[in-house]
């Protein structure tokens, strides 16, 4: 399991590419004014793909908020906060991005 996340295109943000990438994984369409800064996750190694930074970003959306998997993402789901280690083998160092927010 991974957070939904990518690349981010050579003419955005990493706040706008943080919209796109969760409606392109998620089907979950979140407006750029609802999106927090969560922090920068940028420890070398920290990805076994190679040299990545992650920017990360919290949003609220309702309980009853829908998602579907789409584009590169094969499932989807909700990640427990109250416990984010207890999540089923999370990818890199996403658990502590879910500690975190």
């Amino acid at each position: 399991w991974a957070l939904p996340g990518g690349h981010v295109d050579l003419d955005e943000t990493s706040l706008t590419a943080a919209v796109r990438e969760l409606e392109e994984e998620t089907g979950v369409r979140v407006p750029e004014t609802e999106l927090t800064l969560l922090g920068v996750w940028d420890t070398p190694g920290r990805d076994p793909r190679g040299r990545y930074v992650t920017v990360a970003y919290l949003a609220q959306v309702p309980a009853n908020t829908q998602a579907r998997a789409g584009d590169d993402a094969s499932a989807v789901r909700w990640a427990s906060l109250d416990n984010p280690s207890a999540s089923d083998r999370l990818a890199f160092d996403h658990d502590q991005i879910l500690r975190a927010a």
